[in-house]
């Protein structure tokens, strides 16, 4: 093959020996699904031979885009947060994509002012949107209307499957609650997560399902509300373990909370899990770190994050990525038979 000139090569060079056009090369770079894989692959190969690498900032200039990939939430999870962060740059490493974060306020009257402005005066290339602000419909209708690809995170299906990485929590708890029946409990306490969460509405479903199909009635003195926060996850615990009879298990809706159970029932000279069983929610690392580590649901966080990124970046594989994804039950140490 003929090699490109001395100095650095440009798109002209990898044009010339590809023997395409110079529209057929920035095609090939910017990804575009309009081309058919043999192009695709033969351009490739000279782009790899050549050692040519595009000037980010030309690129920016003709796609009227910069390469920045947003992550725009309002999610008091840290550890959550942090899952999709390392999602999102697996899939960007090694691209000329950078990752920019924006927590919002998603009860502010000005939060759809206020993405707007972000949306354009960053110029990104595509946003990923983390629940709850991801079930916003006039968020994703703003995204449109901007012209910035956008994908949604969610429990359950929100958008057609380019626009869209979905778990299936509902199912995925109630096959946690079920295993806490099938150990012999029937007394099981439930920590829900915050109002205005659909994660928070499908796990609580999950949870009633299960007791439903076991013939187990709801006592709501066994049932309360955190903000899937530690701390919150202490006064749930509290208050449950204070019922009069109190529960023999407890499932949290995230491991945040359930690491407050358990801390709430050690304060109570209770052991863990003789005493008491705790399942929580995410597998973040706080479920391994914590004593006994914790027997939770393994939410996809980063899988469904990196195939959010997949979307935003590579039109040619956005409809070949994964959408929905399952959740599966973790056992470590924190489930004893009743």
């Amino acid at each position: 093959m003929k090699k490109a000139k001395d100095g650095k090569p440009t798109i002209n060079d990898v044009a010339r020996i590809a023997g395409v056009s110079k529209k057929t090369v920035s095609r090939v770079i910017n990804r575009s699904p309009l081309l058919n894989e043999a192009t695709r692959e033969k351009v490739e190969a000279v782009i790899a031979e050549l050692g040519y690498v595009p000037n980010p900032q030309a690129r920016a200039l003709a796609l009227r885009r910069n390469f920045l990939i947003g992550l725009i939430h309002d999610n008091p999870n840290a550890q959550m947060v942090l899952g999709v962060q390392e999602g999102i740059l697996s899939a960007i490493r090694d691209t000329e994509f950078a990752l920019v974060v924006r927590p919002v306020n998603r009860r502010s009257p000005d939060m759809l002012d206020d993405v707007r402005t972000f949306l354009e005066q960053q110029r990104l290339f595509g946003v990923m949107l983390l629940p709850p602000i991801s079930e916003n419909d006039d968020l994703a209708e703003l995204c449109e209307e901007l012209g910035v690809t956008y994908v949604r995170m969610g429990s359950v299906r929100l958008d057609d499957d380019e626009h869209m990485v979905a778990s299936n929590d509902r199912e995925a708890v109630s096959q946690a609650v079920a295993y806490l029946i099938g150990r012999g409990h029937k007394r099981i306490g439930f920590v829900a997560g915050p109002e205005g969460f659909r994660s928070a509405t499908e796990r609580g479903m999950g949870y009633r399902d299960a007791l439903e199909r076991a013939g187990i009635a709801l006592d709501p003195a066994i049932m309360a509300e955190g903000n899937y926060t530690f701390e919150t996850g202490i006064a749930a615990g509290e208050k449950l373990l204070a019922a009069s009879l109190r529960p023999t298990a407890i499932f949290a809706s995230n491991d945040e909370m359930a690491a407050g159970v358990l801390h709430a029932a050690r304060t109570q000279g209770l052991s863990v899990p003789e005493d008491l069983s705790i399942i929580g929610f995410d597998d973040t690392a706080i479920a391994a770190h914590i004593w006994p580590p914790l027997t939770t649901v393994r939410w996809p966080i980063q899988a469904m994050a990196k195939a959010a990124a997949i979307k935003l970046i590579d039109p040619a594989q956005a409809r070949k990525a994964p959408s929905h994804f399952l959740s599966d039950l973790i056992e470590r140490a924190s489930v004893a038979p009743a």
